[in-house]
């Protein structure tokens, strides 16, 4: 077998391993690592030892993932405010047909995810999202599995209890209603913002202490539209800002720039015609690459 041939298994899956990787990292540029790590130790598999690529693949990307959470514990506890995922600007040619795909990849389920401890969110991900059969589960996991099985009911359970009973809505509402709240935000009119807001609506910011943001949720329509009249709308007025409309995570979201440098990505989560959740992400490190488009599937 020749280093051609890992490459070329490796490249074709590439999209599956690194959204495997996302889902469980919750970071594109800690994704890329596990990728390249990943990697180096494919390349030095016998092939002919390989019944099943993609399983064999998964399981090993899987453990580096679950060793980048450990390896990655205190930084996350020493984090400044709170911790939101990377955001994830899609290729243009990634199909959002796939429903389950899309929402798996959405900031509200990536947020949700994060309340379940390492081991259950790498098994809820590889069975609910990818469908990998409990063996093959319990191989990358290094779990039984019978206990395998324990933990995917107890994160399914989980995550169905504190997923929001709603209809989802279509691509057209959504780009209409964030179309309506730029409008509204850049204009300063808080009439028009507060008419679109949930009235427990929650601005989550994540700086890491290295960008000016909210160190703590803000929650309520009238406290949230005063902080995005000012950031929307004041500080475009008096600072060299623009704000461009972009995909992020399968979703239409908000990218603002002063000059040329990225300075925040922010995300919205709308239930029943109304804004319930702004993901506003400042912190520069996880800005780095969001403007480099990636592929995902499952």
């Amino acid at each position: 077998m020749t280093t051609d041939e890992h490459a070329e298994r490796f490249t074709l899956l590439r999209p599956l391993l690194f959204t495997i990787a996302y889902e469980i990292l919750g970071s594109a540029t800690e994704s890329d690592d596990v990728l390249q790590d990943s990697y180096l130790r494919w390349s030095q598999v016998d092939l002919a030892t390989v019944r099943d690529t993609k399983s064999y693949l998964a399981r090993l990307v899987t453990r580096q993932a679950l060793n980048a959470v450990r390896a990655g514990a205190r930084r996350r506890e020493d984090y400044i405010g709170p911790w939101l995922p990377e955001p994830l600007l899609l290729d243009e040619h990634d199909a959002a047909a796939d429903m389950m795909l899309a929402e798996s990849v959405s900031m509200a389920m990536l947020v949700l995810l994060e309340t379940l401890t390492p081991g259950e969110r790498a098994v809820f991900v590889l069975r609910e999202v990818f469908g990998f059969d409990y063996q093959e589960i319990a191989a990358a996991v290094g779990k039984s599995v019978m206990t395998v099985r324990q933990v995917a009911h107890r994160a399914r359970a989980h995550v169905q209890a504190r997923r929001k009973r709603f209809e989802p809505a279509d691509a057209a509402e959504i780009t209409r209603i964030t179309e309506q709240f730029m409008t509204a935000a850049s204009t300063g009119d808080t009439a028009g913002l507060l008419s679109l807001l949930a009235p427990d609506v929650t601005w989550t910011a994540d700086s890491g202490g290295k960008a000016t943001a909210a160190r703590r949720p803000v929650v309520g329509a009238e406290k949230v539209a005063a902080v995005l009249i000012n950031l929307f709308h004041t500080r475009q007025r008096t600072q060299d800002m623009r704000i461009e409309m972009v995909d992020f995570n399968n979703t239409p979201a908000l990218a603002a720039y002063s000059g040329d440098q990225l300075e925040g990505v922010f995300l919205i989560e709308i239930i029943d015609a109304k804004i319930t959740n702004f993901y506003a992400v400042r912190n520069p490190d996880k800005l780095a690459t969001a403007t480099v488009p990636r592929r995902i599937s499952r």
